[in-house]
C-alpha cells in the first residue's frame, strides 16, 4: 500500500511538472523566434518578485484566483465544466456592492450581508445552468457561456445612473457607490502594502473544500456521481440532484471571488473591476488537478506571472509574454496529463502481469512438490 501511494504521488506530480517544463520551453522558443533572449524575461520577473510590494500584490491576486479555481474545481469533481465563473463572479460582486453601499449595519453583520448576497447571486446564476441541464439536458458549457454574455450586458444596464449606478460629478466613471467602512474587511498591514483580509478566508475555504470532499458522505456522493452517474444512481444517489447541488455550490464560491478586492481595496464596483478571472480559474484548476494544495501553488504561479511581468516592457520585452505562457500551460496540461495517464496505465498493467507471473511460478513449484 505504501509503494502504491508513492507511485500515485509521483504520477500526480509528474503531470503539472511536465506541463510547466513544456510551457517554459515553448515560451523560450517563441522568444528565440522573435530574436529575443529566451531567459532574460524570467530573470527580470524573479528579480521583480523580490520587492515586497510585488509580493503583496502576488499574494492578494493568489487569493482571488484561488476562489475562482475552487469554484471551477467543484464542477470538475462532478464532471461539470462551469465556464460561467467569470459572469457569476462579476454579477455577484456588483450586486453585493450595491447592497453593501445601500445599508449601514454593525461591522460583522454588514460584512456577512455582503458575503451572503454575493454567494446567493453566484449560486442563482449558476443554478440556471444547473436547472437547464437537469430538466432539459442542456450542456452546462453552452449555457454558462451564454450566461456570461448575459451577465455582462445585465451589469452594463444595471450600473447606469438611472438604475443602480452612481456617477460622481465631473467624472465619467460609473460605480455602485461606496460601501461604508463597517462593510470593509480589515487587512494585514505588512512592509510593502496590505494583504486583504478576505485572502485568508479564501485559503481557509480550501481546507473546507478538502474536508467536505474527502471526509463527508456528501463529498463521496459528489465524487461518485462525477465518476459514473449511472453507478451512483444504482447505489441510491440522486444524480440530477447532485448535478444541481454541485452547480449551486460552484456558483456560490464563484460569487466570493470578487470579495477580496471589493472588501479590501475598492469598496465599490465599477467597469475597472477585472474580467477574465473565471477563465484563469479554469487554467489553475487544471494545473492544480482539483487538489486544494495543487490549486494554491498553481494560483501562486499564475499570480506571479501576472504581477512580476508588469515591468517587462521597461526592459524591451512585452508583458504579454506571461499571457503567452499561461496559454501554453493550458495546452501543456492537457497533453502532459494524458501522457502521464497512459504511462500510469501501462505501469499498472505491467505490475499486474508481474504479480500474475509470480503467482503462476509459485503455483507451479507447489504442484511439483
Amino acid at each position: 500500500m505504501r509503494k502504491f501511494d508513492k507511485d500515485r504521488l509521483l504520477l500526480g506530480l509528474a503531470g503539472p511538472a511536465l506541463a510547466l517544463v513544456v510551457a517554459f520551453l515553448l515560451t523560450s522558443v517563441v522568444l528565440l523566434v522573435s530574436d529575443r533572449d529566451p531567459f532574460e524575461p524570467y530573470r527580470i520577473m524573479v528579480e521583480n518578485a523580490e520587492f515586497t510590494d510585488v509580493q503583496v500584490l502576488i499574494l492578494n491576486q493568489t487569493g482571488t484566483y484561488y476562489l475562482a479555481a475552487l469554484a471551477v474545481a467543484i464542477g470538475f469533481r462532478m464532471n461539470l465544466f462551469n465556464i460561467g465563473v467569470d459572469g457569476q463572479y462579476r454579477l455577484a460582486a456588483m450586486l453585493a456592492a450595491v447592497v453593501g453601499a445601500s445599508v449601514e449595519l454593525p461591522g460583522p453583520l454588514h460584512v456577512l450581508l455582503i458575503v451572503f448576497v454575493a454567494m446567493f447571486v453566484g449560486a442563482f446564476w449558476a443554478g440556471i445552468a444547473g436547472i437547464l441541464k437537469t430538466t432539459r439536458g442542456v450542456s452546462e458549457v453552452v449555457s454558462t457561456i451564454m450566461l456570461n454574455a448575459i451577465a455582462t450586458s445585465l451589469i452594463a444596464w444595471m450600473i447606469l445612473p438611472a438604475n443602480l449606478g452612481v456617477q460622481a460629478e465631473g467624472s465619467n466613471d460609473l460605480t455602485t457607490g461606496a460601501i461604508p467602512e463597517s462593510g470593509w474587511v480589515p487587512g494585514l498591514d505588512v512592509e510593502g502594502g496590505t494583504i486583504y483580509g478576505f485572502t485568508f478566508v479564501a485559503f481557509a475555504l480550501g481546507v473546507v473544500y478538502w474536508f467536505v470532499l474527502n471526509r463527508t458522505r456528501f463529498g463521496f456522493d459528489l465524487r461518485a456521481t462525477g465518476a459514473s452517474d449511472s453507478a451512483a444512481q444504482a447505489s441510491g444517489v440522486d444524480a440530477r440532484k447532485m448535478v444541481l447541488t454541485a452547480m449551486l455550490i460552484s456558483g456560490a464560491v464563484a460569487g466570493l471571488t470578487g470579495l477580496p478586492l471589493l472588501l479590501g481595496q475598492t469598496h465599490t464596483y465599477s467597469f475597472s473591476f477585472p474580467a477574465g478571472i473565471g477563465f484563469t480559474g479554469i487554467t489553475i484548476a487544471l494545473l492544480g488537478r482539483n487538489n486544494p494544495i495543487g490549486i494554491f501553488f498553481a494560483a501562486l504561479l499564475v499570480a506571479f506571472l501576472d504581477k512580476a511581468s508588469a515591468s517587462l516592457d521597461q526592459f524591451g520585452y512585452e508583458k504579454e509574454i506571461a499571457t503567452i505562457m499561461q496559454g501554453l500551460i493550458v495546452i501543456s496540461v492537457v497533453v502532459s496529463y494524458e501522457l502521464v495517464r497512459q504511462y500510469g496505465l501501462r505501469r499498472q498493467q505491467q505490475k499486474v502481469g508481474e504479480e500474475l507471473a509470480a503467482q503462476a511460478r509459485t503455483n507451479k513449484q507447489e504442484a511439483v512438490r
